[in-house]
């Protein structure tokens, strides 16, 4: 019987890592054809209080990681807030594809009896793995990427919707 709790992560997060990766080459691609000071798309943001472009790589990426980890009953590791190019953000995604993408369906055998307790505002909030995931993980990921393209597009990068689905793609 197939593991839907690896099914629906880590092929997930690899895959929408990969566009993510391509978005924001296209970024790199605008910022150098426009002669566009790179800084400025990497440091916008859609609100104050809210994370520049590269925070929301940054947070898509960590919650990749996280969320496999701490399926898996392994310690999440943390990463340094030190992306300032392009080239720093297409490292820090590869390197999270490359992590996610290094389990396999076994590696989640008993994943969905575990508990799974993350750090919240209020304390550490308990779930089963199917609960963090799907209530959690999955929504927060895709929260992080929407926004990162967001922040693209309302700064002129040509995207569109296929940019960002890329449902004529199996990747």
């Amino acid at each position: 019987m197939p593991n839907d709790l690896f099914i629906y992560s880590t092929p997930v997060f690899a895959r929408h890592l990969r566009i993510l990766d391509d978005i924001v080459g296209i970024a790199e691609r605008h910022a150098s054809e426009r002669n566009i000071d790179a800084t400025a798309l990497i440091l916008a943001r859609l609100y104050p209080d809210m994370f520049p472009f590269t925070g929301q790589v940054r947070a898509a990426c960590g919650t990749a990681q996280r969320a496999t980890a701490r399926m898996l009953g392994l310690e999440p590791s943390e990463s340094a807030d030190n992306d300032k190019t392009f080239e720093d953000m297409h490292e820090r995604i590869r390197g999270t594809v490359a992590f996610v993408s290094g389990f396999t369906e076994a590696d989640f055998a008993g994943a969905d009896q575990r508990t799974v307790s993350f750090p919240t505002a209020n304390g550490s909030t308990p779930l089963t793995s199917r609960a963090y995931l799907t209530r959690f993980a999955l929504p927060n990921f895709y929260f992080h990427l929407a926004t990162a393209y967001d922040i693209l597009r309302h700064n002129g990068v040509p995207l569109g919707k296929r940019d960002y689905l890329r449902i004529d793609s199996e990747m």
